[in-house]
């Protein structure tokens, strides 16, 4: 799939352009022509990301263990992995800017990006079956209309992706599908942003209040820390700024 921030287009032949993130200097957060894709996890402030998206997952998984497991249980396990997922592959992506980089991290990045799309419909499937089994009520909470809202993105988002990159046919050309990868990255950023809200939202329903415990400001402070990682590392010119 194309990117949740985008497929790469031409660097800059000044060294800035693709090369210089949203904030920092031209080549702070770009991947080295010698290393790697895996470095690409932890190049500038992708670390701050790692602590505050590793955190938030592993806030939730303790809570939900630290409670008795049900079926229901697999719901916040599938939604927080393939959160975590989902990051990992903007992680990823980001730094790229030769044409070996962008093909390679590319494939990764669909491949991660699918594997969350994989774990967030078996976690809809979860609740879905779980409301049907106990005869509740669907898309009432707002947790539960940000998630249907959420999921609906992320698998337009996959779709579009997919078909940009690896299909651009469908848009009558290479060229039309390339512009509208600016479109892509953008909305990939308010994906991520969207599920750090459902989240926060979930802190509040009936069943986290009385069984998981989860605290909202947790929540609050492990996804701003992901964000404060993820979006310096944003390449303004892939953005069309």
């Amino acid at each position: 799939m194309a990117s949740a921030t985008g497929i790469p287009e031409g660097r800059s032949d000044s060294g800035r352009g693709e090369d210089e993130p949203l904030l920092g200097r031209a080549g702070d957060a770009s991947q080295q022509e010698d290393q790697g894709l895996q470095f690409n996890f932890v190049i500038g402030t992708a670390v701050i990301a790692q602590v505050g998206i590793w955190v938030l997952t592993a806030t939730i998984w303790a809570s939900v263990f630290a409670s008795p497991l049900m079926l229901f249980s697999a719901h916040p396990l599938l939604n927080s992995a393939g959160i975590l997922l989902t990051t990992q592959a903007i992680l990823l992506l980001q730094p790229t800017h030769t044409p070996k980089q962008k093909k390679q991290g590319t494939n990764v990045h669909a491949t991660l990006n699918m594997t969350s799309i994989l774990t967030l419909i078996a976690a809809l499937v979860v609740i879905e079956y779980n409301k049907i089994a106990h005869n509740g009520a669907h898309f009432q909470s707002p947790h539960a209309i940000l998630g249907l809202i959420t999921y609906i993105l992320f698998f337009l988002q996959a779709i579009v992706g997919i078909a940009q990159y690896y299909t651009p046919g469908v848009f009558g050309s290479v060229d039309n599908a390339k512009k509208i990868y600016k479109y892509h990255r953008m909305s990939g950023y308010v994906i991520l942003l969207m599920s750090f809200i459902t989240i926060a939202a979930a802190t509040q329903t009936g069943f986290n209040m009385g069984v998981l415990h989860i605290q909202l400001w947790a929540v609050i402070v492990a996804s701003v820390i992901t964000l404060i990682g993820v979006l310096p590392r944003i390449k303004k010119q892939k953005l069309g700024l």
